[in-house]
């Protein structure tokens, strides 16, 4: 009896420090190392850009700029964008990638694929985790009417503001994404975006979401939007 008992002991013991250990790597080691990966997306980020802005070597002062190009597609699992959401704090600051696979979600937030470029006309529709990977919207809830949602691509600011939500809905729920969401308010085509998370907080039954409106543009080189400033 006694040697069950011992054993019975040890076991616990044993499942018991799995169970911690396990928590601490969901809850911290995982965080530790989204918070890198991301801050990694975002200096890679604007390292591409710096270089795109710089002067070719022997380009003449005086010769006409080029016609711009048109915009590049975006990538699968590649970074296109920088978000910012004042209200969750003004150093909170998240890459934004093409997709929303589960390895493209542990790097960042994900634009769902075939929905509207950034900027565009349509519903530009992203994707975060809630909980793990960085936590990058886990203070979703406060997100309110009004609130500022800015991104940039290198050349220009976008700024949307949020006209509903957090609204609560099923995973299966696609409708939110649409290019004129039904449950949104808006009833004509428009510059939409729209952000989801998951719901309750450490699970996924639900969905929580807000959308914007696109409220106005300004080139990088005329500085911050004024959401961004202090």
């Amino acid at each position: 009896m006694r040697v069950i008992v011992r054993t019975v002991s040890e076991l616990c013991v044993t499942v018991g420090t799995v169970l911690v250990l396990f928590f601490v790597y969901v809850l911290f080691w995982t965080g530790v190392r989204a918070d890198h990966v991301m801050d990694d997306q975002v200096d890679r980020l604007r390292d591409q850009w710096a270089r795109q802005t710089a002067p070719a070597p022997g380009a003449s002062a005086g010769r006409a700029p080029s016609s711009p190009a048109p915009p590049a597609p975006y990538r699968k699992g590649e970074p296109f964008a920088i978000m910012y959401i004042p209200r969750l704090g003004f150093t909170w600051n998240k890459p934004v990638l093409e997709g929303t696979s589960t390895g493209t979600l542990k790097k960042g937030l994900g634009h769902y694929a075939g929905t509207a470029r950034l900027g565009g006309t349509g519903n530009f529709s992203v994707a975060g985790h809630r909980r793990t990977y960085g936590d990058p919207f886990k203070d979703f809830p406060r997100l309110g009417r009004g609130d500022a949602v800015v991104l940039t691509d290198g050349t220009t600011w976008f700024t949307y503001r949020i006209d509903q939500g957090p609204y609560k809905t099923l995973p299966t729920d696609v409708e939110v994404i649409d290019p004129v969401p039904r449950m949104s308010g808006y009833t004509r085509p428009g510059r939409y975006l729209t952000l989801t998370t998951c719901d309750p907080e450490w699970g996924h039954s639900h969905r929580l979401i807000v959308w914007a409106h696109l409220d106005s543009t300004q080139p990088v080189e005329a500085g911050e939007p004024e959401a961004l400033r202090r």
